[in-house]
């Protein structure tokens, strides 16, 4: 790593959610994710089922589960990128956001330039860790916050990149097991969230000592805070998604193409952000499609709701209507997505209370995104 720093450059924060490194952590790792808010017994043991399905075990994986080795490497390749440093705060579990800023305080930061690996805004995510991150900083060293960046340029291109292939793919076998010409359709789907953190709604107060063993709370395992101001969030899944099909254009792609769906729905019967991705399997199915082209635009690596929703559930969910599921690559590592977080960290810091000045615009990219035709 290229440490080429000086006091005048500020330095570089990542943050994401985090994962637990064992299954006998998945307890202490919701206790995290809720705010302290207990979980049953059985919402534990079925979360560990389906993190024991990706590969997460009692002894700690050589690279550590996908979600935190993915992570740490974007933060490498950023790094070598910017000849600079990178740091990597987690909300929710090791290496902790509180933690990280311990030791950028240690080495004497005075000012630090933040982005979210969540590129789509939202207060149940971006929100939440900017609040824990402030309260660890504590006014020790300037923040430059970066919250939404869901119309980078490079980011629909890393995401296009990904797609062709396995569209072109899907498309040559289905048109080869029917014997005519078939177009495949491609759904990019991202994380629901419950319907009430996007809306406006006066303070509620919330429940912080629900007793162990009760049910799910209806607006999920999340304590979100109250919901003062609209959320952007649904609107800019959709607007990453959009962005990824002009980027299909030139290899064909239409409008027609492409549907959109919120994937990974509570467990509890309050509404969440639909359509839901088995709504939209069977729609297509009844349709006549016999396969379909997945591609979630809300993460940057492979973790659990890849690896099992969609690998896992809803490849079993479309089989059984006679569809087969095809899954665009994640991000990971893509060169291009490294590019992405190096734009998207070039943008005007976002005001801390939502709503104070308009969303972030892109910077002038230092060359326009090569065409997903030449990959």
């Amino acid at each position: 790593m290229s440490d080429t720093t000086t006091h005048d450059t500020p330095a570089i924060l990542l943050l994401a959610h985090g994962t637990p490194d064992r299954l006998s952590e998945m307890a202490a790792y919701l206790d995290k994710v809720t705010g302290g808010r207990p979980m049953s017994p059985e919402v534990i043991a079925e979360l560990q089922h389906r993190y024991a399905e990706i590969g997460l075990r009692e002894e700690p994986l050589p690279d550590g589960p996908p979600l935190t080795k993915w992570t740490l490497l974007q933060g490498r390749l950023l790094s070598e990128a910017l000849g600079q440093p990178v740091y990597i705060g987690m909300r929710n579990w090791h290496p902790f956001i509180a933690d990280v800023v311990e030791q950028m305080k240690s080495d004497g930061v005075k000012k630090a330039r933040v982005l979210c690996l969540a590129p789509q805004n939202s207060r149940t995510s971006v929100g939440l860790y900017r609040r824990a991150l402030m309260q660890a900083v504590n006014g020790a060293f300037e923040v430059e916050f970066i919250a939404g960046w869901a119309d980078e340029p490079l980011l629909a291109q890393a995401f296009a990149e990904k797609l062709w292939p396995v569209w072109a793919e899907a498309c040559a076998a289905t048109s080869a097991e029917s014997g005519k010409p078939v177009r495949v359709p491609v759904l990019f789907t991202a994380h629901a969230v419950p319907c009430r953190t996007i809306i406006s709604a006066p303070a509620q107060p919330t429940d912080s000592a629900a007793q162990p063993g009760a049910p799910v709370p209806a607006d999920g395992i999340q304590n979100y805070g109250p919901a003062t101001l609209p959320d952007p969030y649904p609107v800019e899944c959709k607007q990453t998604a959009a962005h990824i099909a002009d980027h299909m254009r030139p290899l064909g792609m239409t409008d027609r193409d492409w549907f959109f769906a919120f994937q990974s729905q509570g467990i509890a019967g309050a509404p969440w952000l639909g359509p839901t991705v088995p709504d939209t399997l069977k729609n297509l199915a009844q349709m006549g499609h016999k396969a379909i082209v997945l591609q979630p635009v809300g993460f940057l690596c492979d973790h659990v709701e890849i690896l099992y929703d969609i690998d896992v559930d809803f490849k079993k969910q479309a089989a059984e209507l006679g569809m087969t599921l095809y899954r665009a690559e994640s991000l990971n590592g893509s060169p291009t997505l490294t590019r992405a977080i190096e734009q998207a960290l070039k943008r005007t810091p976002t005001p801390e209370t939502p709503g104070e000045a308009p969303a972030a615009k892109p910077a002038a990219a230092d060359a326009q995104p090569e065409a997903v035709a030449a990959k």
